[in-house]
């Protein structure tokens, strides 16, 4: 089980940097007052269905994982972020659900070779820093002929170009982590997956957002919200011109992507294949 090696000390502080990340701000409030539709449409993908066994990798607070959970699936919800799966626990219990929300590392999932009858993640393991450990392990952990489902932000979108435009304010990235956005992009998934999947099926689509009223209140949402853009403003809080700089050039990006009634389309990949 690949989930039982022991990570070295400079990647315990990598993953620890990320859980502090993560548990910024409010992220389930993006997942459920920003792009609520992204979840139930990969749970449709994967074609779960009654009884089945899913594990919702990089979960966060269970956007795909609850309405994984409401066909009636055996679901798990794994994350790296405790305080994320403690906001899902706490939601799915006053809706009656039963899901098992258990901390994992994506790199390093604590499961079984083929456990799982489909193996999901949406917008999650893409923020995973090293590509190949963690498409190595979502295959691992699908039975073969189960399903593989992913929803990815596109390199070429609106949360793709953000990352771009926040990357000259945030803290350099480790030596051998990988962009998000790549997960995004067919041919790097592909590469990942190589010919241990068959059946593969890839879409460009869009989600709608139209929460905001204007550009600002995007950034502000952001800012308050979304633990990424929550540590680039840290990484540049001593320096007021900087922010003003970040502040301007979010707010420009909603702009650029505003369709002239206040709502924008975010481009997202959604990948589906079945584990040879």
């Amino acid at each position: 089980m690949s989930g039982t090696t022991v990570p070295s000390d400079a990647d315990q502080a990598l993953k620890a940097r990320h859980r502090a990340m993560w548990a910024l701000g409010d992220y389930p409030s993006v997942a459920t007052e920003v792009i609520p539709e992204l979840g139930p449409a990969l749970v449709q993908a994967c074609g779960v269905t009654a009884g089945q066994r899913v594990l919702d990798v990089a979960a966060g607070s269970g956007n795909a994982a609850v309405p994984a959970a409401r066909t009636g699936a055996e679901v798990v919800a794994s994350d790296l972020t405790p305080e994320l799966l403690e906001t899902g626990r706490q939601a799915t219990a006053e809706l009656g659900l039963r899901l098992r929300w258990e901390q994992g590392d994506a790199e390093r999932l604590p499961y079984g070779d083929g456990e799982f009858d489909a193996v999901m993640s949406c917008v999650g393991v893409m923020f995973a820093p090293h590509h190949q450990a963690s498409a190595d392990e979502l295959v691992r952990v699908c039975r073969p002929g189960g399903a593989i489902g992913l929803i990815n932000w596109t390199p070429e979108g609106f949360i793709g170009q953000m990352f771009a435009v926040m990357k000259p304010y945030a803290a350099a990235p480790p030596p051998g982590a990988q962009p998000p956005p790549l997960w995004g992009s067919e041919q790097h998934v592909r590469q990942l997956l190589g010919d241990r999947v068959a059946e593969v099926e890839a879409q460009r689509r869009t989600v709608r957002v139209d929460r905001f009223d204007s550009a600002e209140a995007f950034r502000d949402f952001f800012k308050r919200c979304y633990g990424p853009t929550i540590a680039a403003y840290r990484n540049i809080g001593d320096d007021p011109d900087r922010v003003a700089a970040l502040d301007h050039d979010l707010a420009e990006l909603a702009r650029r992507h505003d369709l002239g009634w206040g709502a924008m389309d975010w481009e997202y990949l959604l990948f589906t294949a079945r584990r040879v």
